[in-house]
């Protein structure tokens, strides 16, 4: 059950005056109709500077070495962006994002879904220094590979990207799976992990920011995701609720239906 929280113990780090409404977002990454309400600061290149939260819900502040400020200061491209797969094509459907994280995928057909989670976990990791943290179970040996042992003490960024690319080849949603531990719903936080295993293929998003209702204590989350073929990572709209897209309402009794994947309750888990 949510504990109140005295009100001193908020920070807004949301969108400044200079935000704007979303009658100018690009037809390219989702009509206006799926983002309606929800301020857009253009010019801002973190998310949580170019996205406001809904009314009532404040972002509350983290820790300056914390996965949830990572995240939320993870680099975008300049709004208005088209995601672009590994060979340069780019990723037209509408109604599926409305931003794209500014991370290198490389030019192979690796970073799918998966993958970006992977990512994500381990740049953070990364900026951290936790270098001897970074590991993955790879799907052929179900053996933990770890970053510091395979890179021989060099923690160069050249060869942390080259270790990526390793991990996105040897690991899928199927490893990751069984590396992560399930939480509940109602538990949820920046940086657990939406993911199903599949028959043949499973799909994984990130949690990428968090806010809370100042009132009622209730949460709502960003969703973040790659896809096949391999793509750059990007900022779910909600499908089904045009008023607080790209924010999502966890409930306890129904799936989350995100544009290209549906999810149980059931289906979060964490590093």
């Amino acid at each position: 059950m949510y504990k109140p929280i005295l009100a001193l113990s908020f920070v807004w780090i949301g969108c400044q005056s200079n935000s704007i409404s979303n009658t100018n977002l690009p037809k390219d990454i989702g009509p206006e109709n799926k983002m309606e309400t929800i301020a857009i600061n253009p010019k801002a290149l973190t998310i949580q500077e170019r996205f406001a939260t809904p009314a009532g819900f404040i972002r509350l502040s983290e820790a300056d070495n914390s996965l949830a400020t990572f995240m939320r200061k993870l680099p975008l491209k300049e709004w208005g962006s088209v995601v672009k797969y590994y060979n340069g094509a780019q990723k037209l459907q509408p109604n599926v994002y409305c931003s794209v994280i500014d991370l290198p995928i490389g030019t192979k057909d690796l970073h799918q879904c998966a993958d970006a989670v992977m990512n994500l976990w381990a740049n953070y990791l990364y900026s951290q220094k936790k270098y001897n943290d970074i590991q993955f179970k790879f799907l052929n040996d179900a053996a933990w590979h770890n970053f510091a042992i395979w890179s021989g003490g060099i923690y160069s960024k050249e060869k942390f990207t080259k270790y990526m690319e390793q991990v996105w080849s040897a690991a899928n949603t199927r490893s990751l799976f069984g590396q992560l531990k399930s939480v509940t719903i109602t538990a949820a936080k920046i940086g657990d992990v939406l993911i199903q295993t599949g028959k043949p293929y499973g799909h994984a998003i990130m949690i990428v920011d968090e806010c809370v209702n100042i009132k009622t204590g209730n949460k709502m989350y960003m969703l973040a995701q790659s896809y096949m073929p391999a793509q750059e990572t990007q900022i779910l709209i909600n499908p089904n609720d045009s008023t607080n897209s790209p924010w999502y309402s966890f409930n306890e009794s129904t799936d989350i239906i995100t544009p290209e994947w549906n999810f149980t309750i059931n289906d979060l888990r964490r590093f």
